[in-house]
């Protein structure tokens, strides 16, 4: 867990990181993500399989789940695993760099079943969750690392804004009535948060929020028509080796063209340079690795109170500065 939790706070993705263990931790003390048992193995057809995971932690099942799935993927050219009751499972983009530095494509998705916060487009009733999608592509460099969701922002980053007392940029949610808002706060008063495209064109995260929750919940077997509580997230893991294929040369030469010809694009006015996903991880990581990981004053607080409740000492390394 704590590798995946740091390699997400060495690409950036800060919520996501050492910011999400007090959260781990109080939900394991609540029993609401176990600590302690194994996986289920429901289906295994090679190329195909199916966890159950038993509400066991998030970030532990998908390292599993990759340790599983990547030799099946050079086994027969490409496989799938989908997790069904897993607890939640952090960053996805932190476990894109296991698959691409093997020479792999990973694609992975996920939805919580327990949990509504983004209505449908031209809907005002919560119905699903950002449903995030994350895919890794080889190049002969830096890999190409998408990390998306359906909706235009995030349940955390709602809530961050809404403790600062800030507004988003644009109207990016809904309140309860269905009127359109950029008041964060209106998310804790029964609103929802906007699918990708906004008000003019919500359809097209809408059918990726649908297309996410079909794959994920529909091939586990477990969700939305259960009715689950806690935290009840289903998992798709897809990888394929290029060498089934055309061959891993013949992806990084295409790979690399498509790099360079982004990155060569005349930039618009007010922008610097085009960039491609993955290139603000990249940085960020080997910055981390060369001055250290920086954590917020908010989650070294944090820490320390969990480590002295479980009667431990704060660490000299982490400090504030």
């Amino acid at each position: 867990m704590t590798d995946v939790l740091l390699e997400a706070d060495l690409i950036g993705h800060s919520t996501h990181g050492l910011a999400l263990l007090p959260r781990y931790l109080d939900a394991g003390r609540r029993g609401e993500m176990l600590r302690a048992g194994n996986y289920e193995v429901c289906s295994d057809r090679g190329a195909c399989l199916v966890w159950n995971g038993r509400r066991l932690p998030g970030t532990w099942l998908v390292s599993r789940g990759l340790d599983v799935l990547l030799p099946r993927a050079r086994q027969f050219g490409q496989a799938t695993l989908l997790i069904a009751e897993s607890h939640h499972i952090g960053a996805l983009a932190a476990y894109l760099r296991r698959a691409t530095e093997q020479g792999l494509i990973l694609l992975i998705s996920c939805s919580t079943a327990s949990v509504s916060v983004v209505a449908p487009f031209g809907g005002r009733q919560r119905l699903f969750t950002p449903n995030p999608l994350a895919a890794g592509f080889p190049t002969r460099q830096n890999p190409i690392m998408l990390d998306i969701s359906a909706s235009i922002t995030t349940l955390n980053r709602a809530q961050q804004l809404a403790a600062a007392g800030e507004r988003y940029p644009h109207p990016w949610l809904l309140t309860v009535e269905g009127i359109p808002t950029d008041d964060p706060t209106a998310l804790a008063e029964g609103g929802s948060l906007l699918p990708i495209g906004g008000i003019d064109h919500g359809h097209k995260g809408y059918n990726l929020a649908l297309l996410t929750e079909a794959l994920t919940q529909g091939l586990s077997g477990v969700g939305r028509a259960d009715h689950p509580g806690g935290t009840c997230t289903q998992v798709m893991l897809q990888a394929w080796d290029p060498e089934a294929f055309a061959g891993l040369d013949a992806l990084t030469r295409q790979t690399d063209w498509l790099v360079n010809a982004c990155r060569t694009n005349p930039p618009r006015p007010g922008v610097s340079a085009v960039r491609v996903p993955g290139d603000r991880a990249e940085s960020h990581r080997k910055q981390c690795i060369e001055d250290g990981v920086p954590l917020s004053v908010s989650t070294i607080e944090r820490l320390h109170r969990e480590i002295e409740h479980i009667g431990l000492t704060m660490p000299s390394i982490f400090s504030s500065n």
